[in-house]
């Protein structure tokens, strides 16, 4: 119950009045009959939800196939046997809302939200919105489901659906380490014990670089082939991509590399740890202005180089053609195009590596983090901050990092 404050919940009664109706003794309001049937409905379904999160956990795929009719079961059976794989720990379906009426008698369109862990079984579940068709009854069956969709970030601090998630289409080989858990196609099975290695390295790394909170639970990396990286998250990457951390809800970033992640050993390590740095100091809810691109992809190629001398970093001979061009000095116009080349974007990630490099060996660590916890998680821009955590303004450290880029290059 909820009470204003100062209130006190009581029962009113009529004085002296027999003919006075009490509130105890009106008729409560008529529910909607087409809204009590739906609410009928969706207890109904979450019946067979629980029953098929239970068939999950506990291995019986027939269990978990039985709500649903034969037309669905291959979907499910690739589920099933990709949610193994992974671990899975923990899931639960729930209506989302209420379900309404399809276009065939007895059947009734709902959105259903799963949560789910791997691994770990005490984890922050991941949500995921799926659409369904049920066919009505005492038991109800699942006629179809349909594949997570991605939905588009909007203005304010909005957790966006990452899109069709690996083990939703794709059959799934897995290895799990002490910090990692890995996974791909059973095309590419031969490269998960390299791949778990270097994985489990790159995380000690991104451990380091977590700015509000602990460290992930467990950083979850797949790596997907041609086909995949056109299909998983939505496949909506720029050609220069080449992987990517995105957010799946509660507090946890899945990694992707792309298809020619394992061209060059060494890049790969520095594609992990670079991917594995967004997983750790990404915000949960992330949503920032483009502004602050270049402090977050510049935080995450500091820890891709691992520490190694500025004369050493790949993408520098780009950095210096775009330094040379038409770059300004300024760090919030960095973010690349869509259609801009890869040497382009080279450079323009070169410059954020260099001004997070500036600034990281003028303040140390601990002031870094503190500036991006501020700008990236609490959006607030760097004129407002910079003296508080700098003790200097923005306008002069900017021209500051920039004369050190320019020196650098050359």
């Amino acid at each position: 119950m909820l009470l204003l404050a100062g209130a006190v919940p009581v029962a009113l009664v009529a004085i002296g009045d027999a003919d006075v109706e009490t509130p105890a003794e009106a008729v409560a309001p008529t529910e909607n009959p087409t809204t009590l049937a739906a609410r009928q409905v969706a207890e109904r379904i979450n019946a067979q939800l629980d029953r098929q999160s239970a068939a999950l956990l506990a291995g019986d795929r027939a269990g978990f196939l039985a709500i649903a009719d034969r037309k669905v079961h291959s979907d499910l059976r690739r589920r099933f046997a990709g949610l193994r794989e992974l671990r899975v720990t923990r899931w639960e379906g729930r209506p989302n809302g209420l379900p309404t009426p399809a276009g065939n008698a007895g059947e009734w369109r709902l959105s259903v939200e799963f949560r789910y862990c791997f691994v770990e079984p005490d984890c922050r579940p991941s949500p995921l919105l799926v659409n369904t068709l049920w066919r009505d009854g005492t038991e109800p069956r699942l006629i179809e489901l349909e594949k997570s969709t991605s939905t588009p970030q909007v203005g304010g601090r909005v957790r966006a659906q990452a899109g069709t998630l690996p083990w939703e289409v794709s059959k799934l080989a897995v290895v799990v380490g002490k910090r990692t858990i890995v996974g791909t196609t059973p095309a590419y099975r031969d490269r998960l014990p390299g791949l778990l290695k270097r994985a489990e390295a790159a995380a000690k790394v991104a451990d380091g670089y977590v700015v509000d909170g602990a460290v992930p639970e467990r950083y979850r990396i797949f790596y997907a082939g041609p086909k995949e990286w056109k299909r998983w998250y939505g496949g909506d990457q720029p050609e220069w991509g080449a992987g990517y951390a995105v957010n799946v809800g509660g507090g946890h970033h899945d990694v992707v590399l792309g298809p020619d992640s394992f061209n060059d050993s060494a890049y790969l390590d520095v594609m992990l740890r670079h991917e594995l740095a967004h997983a750790a100091s990404l915000p949960e809810n992330d949503y920032w202005d483009d502004s602050a691109w270049w402090l977050i992809e510049g935080l995450a190629e500091h820890a891709g180089a691992d520490g190694a001398s500025v004369a050493r970093y790949d993408g520098l001979i780009p950095t210096r053609k775009f330094v040379k061009g038409d770059w300004t000095g300024k760090l919030d116009k960095l973010l690349p195009a869509e259609d801009a080349s890869t040497e382009e974007a080279i450079g323009s990630y070169g410059v954020a590596y260099l001004a997070f490099r500036y600034l990281l060996d003028r303040f140390g660590e601990e002031k870094v983090l503190a500036f991006v916890k501020v700008v990236v998680h609490d959006l607030r821009v760097p004129r407002q901050v910079s003296e508080e955590i700098f003790g200097k303004p923005w306008s002069k450290l900017q021209a500051d990092c920039a004369k050190y880029i320019r020196r650098a290059v050359n």
